[in-house]
């Protein structure tokens, strides 16, 4: 495997990594702001949380094509 090859690689799994933990961070923003739910909807929580959710998956997809175009790419 090339130095261009692996460096595509990890570019990649670290863009998923980043993605996966924004979702996972979204989430589990979303619960702990359960407990004070009327402030939270009145400043647009949901909002936020789904453009977080949004944001991550598509880094997530992103990492997921580079890992792809690395590996054919080696072919």
């Amino acid at each position: 495997m090339s130095g261009q090859a692996a460096g595509g690689i990890a570019l990649g799994l670290f863009a998923m990594v980043l993605g996966a933990g924004g979702i996972v961070a979204a989430i589990r923003r979303r619960q702990r702001r359960a407990e004070i739910a009327h402030t939270y909807g009145a400043t647009g929580g949901v909002v936020y949380t789904v453009v977080q959710i949004g944001c991550s998956g598509i880094l997530l997809l992103g990492g997921l094509g580079l890992v792809v175009v690395a590996l054919l790419l080696k072919r």
